[in-house]
């Protein structure tokens, strides 16, 4: 019989809280107000869009995805207890890593494109090379699941996010570890490197995105603008906003230095579990609950594409390098590749 996930255990726990059943660990849960009245997205009518490529290598279901800095390969990790590297153009498997323990929650490459480090349920993280899946190093610093990866741009250093309600900071090249973030009170699901690597914001079940000093730990704001746990957080590549997405079914926009709210997109009807920007800054792409995945306008939060290829949760997306196309994982088993034009159409 397949392992449960603690992650999916977690979010059917949410979905008894959304039928009055709450858990233990929503008591006291509380949102203060935004710091500012968002603006109210109302989506438009979306546009259907079929799979370039549907990756069925793997045997469970997919909880992460990333695209490699070349555009030109895909890493995926699942349930099924492995990270598999693949052919963006083709779906061809590369390599299968089997060295995590338990179900991988977290993929990401380094950005010279040569190494890959995994997260997963046994508390591990472990770097590796992308190309002959030979382990660099395993790093046990957590003490429960790791949900969340991000290397920094300069690639010198990784944080990780765990179950454990800390984030931590440590050399991508040795393991050694350089700080422990212990500000928030529940499962941290969610982190991102601002693109200066001065700061980190991470996302926790508490209902909050805090940021912080990634050198110092110290707090310079906290964000209440959810109103349910937070699953997932991205730092534009300007630098300027943050998103981030939650079991309250939104997704925010909001400014990256005051922590003002700018934009709340309800364009899914379920709970909102990932998301990810475009390099240029333009668009955000999220996934949910609702089996969808959605590219939206990070200004106005006009929907401009909703990809309805999933037969299941979507829990992970990513996008190409050139931002025309985009990869979504799913607990159906699959990872797909599919265009992000509206409008466009498979070849």
């Amino acid at each position: 019989m397949q392992a449960i996930s603690r992650r999916r255990v977690i979010l059917g726990l949410a979905g008894l809280a959304a039928l009055g059943a709450a858990p233990p660990w929503l008591a006291g849960c509380q949102s203060a107000p935004v710091v500012s009245a968002p603006t109210q997205a109302v989506p438009t009518q979306p546009t259907r869009s079929p799979a370039l490529v549907i990756y069925r290598g793997h045997t469970a279901g997919v909880n992460t995805v990333a695209w490699s800095p070349d555009g030109g390969r895909i890493v995926s990790g699942s349930d099924d207890g492995t990270a598999q590297v693949w052919e963006a153009l083709t779906g061809k498997t590369l390599l299968t890593y089997n060295g995590q323990a338990q179900d991988v929650r977290a993929v990401v490459w380094s950005p010279d494109g040569s190494r890959i480090a995994s997260g997963n349920g046994d508390s591990s993280v472990q770097v590796w090379d992308a190309t002959s899946g030979q382990l660099a190093f395993a790093y046990h610093g957590h003490q429960s699941p790791v949900n969340a990866l991000a290397w920094s741009r300069d690639g010198k250093r990784i944080a990780s996010a765990s179950s454990d309600h800390t984030v931590q900071v440590w050399n991508a090249a040795s393991g050694t570890r350089l700080l422990t973030y212990r500000g928030h009170s529940d499962f941290v699901n969610g982190v991102a490197w601002s693109p200066d690597g001065a700061r980190l914001a991470s996302g926790s079940v508490d209902d909050t995105v805090q940021v912080w000093d990634a050198s110092t730990g110290k707090l310079r704001f906290t964000y209440r603008g959810h109103t349910n746990g937070v699953l997932a957080v991205g730092w534009s590549p300007d630098g300027q906003r943050i998103a981030s997405v939650s079991y309250d079914e939104t997704a925010q926009v909001w400014d990256a230095a005051s922590g003002a709210t700018l934009i709340t997109y309800r364009g899914h009807s379920s709970f909102v579990v990932c998301v990810a920007w475009s390099a240029d800054s333009k668009r955000l792409l999220s996934g949910g609950w609702d089996n969808t995945a959605q590219v939206w306008d990070a200004s106005s939060g006009a929907t401009q594409l909703t990809y309805r290829g999933h037969s299941d949760y979507v829990q992970a997306v990513a996008w190409a390098p050139d931002g025309l196309r985009a990869v979504s994982g799913s607990r159906d088993r699959t990872a797909q590749v599919w265009p992000t034009q509206a409008g466009a159409s498979a070849p």
